[in-house]
């Protein structure tokens, strides 16, 4: 048995092309273990942001100051909702 991993499998052929074989089985698999890793990796970094946030107090006020904002451009740009509200209340 060789030193070389597969090396005995292959005893019968040619070392040039054994050597790609078994550099070929091995070169795939760690890549797609690679690319399976990186995708895992970066999937969970998306979530965790999306988590984070979600859970962001200025995601909030963003959306406070931009219902103030609106409340007031419509009152501005229609002073006769605010003189039927102030007569009503």
């Amino acid at each position: 048995v060789s030193s070389q991993p597969f090396m005995w499998l292959f005893s019968g052929m040619n070392n040039q092309y054994t050597r790609r074989e078994v550099f070929y089985r091995n070169t795939c698999h760690d890549l797609k273990r690679f690319w399976e890793r990186e995708i895992g990796k970066q999937t969970y970094y998306r979530e965790s942001e999306e988590h984070r946030l979600g859970r962001s107090a200025l995601r909030k006020l963003r959306e406070e100051w931009k219902q103030k904002l609106e409340t007031k451009l419509r009152l501005r740009n229609n002073p006769e909702d605010t003189e039927k509200r102030t007569n009503v209340g």
